[in-house]
């Protein structure tokens, strides 16, 4: 068994796997050479090959314990017969949703879409050694909601977003929750050992919604992984100090704390769960020893729990390979 899949199935905290979210991609040298000759980001992403081997840079390069399949999460409503364009700084843009064509797309024309992202699992699972994971991942409902209806553009993040078309909204989670899951089984079908579930977004969801928008949706999805014998890991980006309601209701396998979350006050109250990341991406690119101490700091306060050590949010494009070398040599070093 893999060191991150030990740390999540039995709670094993003599060891601290070790994985970064956007370990492959922008920062690396490699990657920019690849990107530069496919300027389409989604099919990049749909190109069972390139695919594969950019989720495999990273793991050439440093001693991580796992890879993540090089993909999006926007690759669910896409195959949901949404246009989606990426722009090279701004992301995902220009998502205006056709809602009859959304809720009409059946599983057959939904898989047949996805089915490069299979392929790439399956290649990438052949070619990784067995102490070893690979992760897939899925957005949560209410972040790729968040792009269905281009509240990006519209709300700019500086306020909680107010739903006032409930009733649609009500019939989009329920779409995305039964596609998700169509999704989340072929990947683990395919080779892939953990989910990870992204709501990047949680911050958003004002407090009187965060039952019916974030707990409930992201329950519904860790159930399934639970059913189907898939260990999860949530990340629901912004909740502050809801974590803890979050945690209590939708109970994964493991948490992904952000920056904004005091790793002290994680650790007293998480209760028995493993703990995933927390460190902010910004302190990659200050001075190496600072980068270090930070590490440091979060391997002490994390020393007798379950923990995997990871970023608070992805690695960021100015990040320098050498000090992502410099930390996983270092948290490899741990046995305790």
């Amino acid at each position: 068994m893999s060191k991150l899949l030990n740390c999540l199935k039995n709670k094993d905290f003599s060891c601290v796997p070790i994985w970064f979210m956007r370990q492959a991609g922008r920062y690396l040298p490699e990657f920019k050479q690849l990107r530069s000759q496919n300027p389409d980001f989604l099919k990049l992403c749909l190109n069972s090959d390139l695919a594969s081997e950019i989720t495999l840079q990273p793991m050439k390069r440093f001693n991580l314990d796992a890879a993540i399949i090089f993909s999006d999460i926007l690759v669910i409503p896409y195959a949901l017969g949404q246009p989606i364009e990426f722009g090279k700084k701004n992301g995902p843009r220009n998502l205006k949703l056709n809602i009859n064509k959304f809720l009409e797309i059946n599983e057959k024309n939904f898989l047949s879409t996805l089915q490069p992202i299979y392929k790439a699992i399956n290649k990438t699972k052949s070619a990784l050694s067995k102490d070893k994971s690979l992760i897939a991942f899925v957005g949560a409902p209410w972040t790729l909601m968040i792009y269905l209806y281009n509240f990006k553009e519209k709300n700019k993040f500086d306020k909680k977003i107010t739903i006032k078309n409930k009733n649609e909204i009500k019939s989009v989670f329920k779409k995305l929750d039964e596609f998700l899951k169509i999704h989340i089984i072929n990947q683990k079908q395919a080779g892939a050992d953990i989910i990870q579930i992204f709501d990047s977004w949680a911050g958003l969801i004002k407090d009187d919604d965060l039952n019916e928008y974030c707990y409930k949706p992201n329950e519904s999805l860790v159930n399934f992984c639970k059913e189907n014998q898939i260990p999860s890991i949530c990340f629901p980006k912004g909740l502050k100090e809801n974590y803890k309601n979050f945690l209590e209701k939708v109970k994964p396998d493991a948490v992904n704390i952000d920056y904004d979350i005091d790793p002290l006050w994680a650790k007293k109250n998480f209760g028995n769960i493993c703990i995933q990341g927390g460190m902010n991406p910004d302190i990659l690119l200050k001075d190496e020893k600072i980068a270090l101490q930070e590490t440091e700091k979060y391997l002490e306060i994390f020393k007798n729990i379950p923990y995997i050590f990871n970023l608070g949010h992805g690695i960021l494009p100015e990040t320098n390979p050498t000090i992502i070398k410099k930390i996983v040599d270092r948290v490899n070093i741990i046995k305790r």
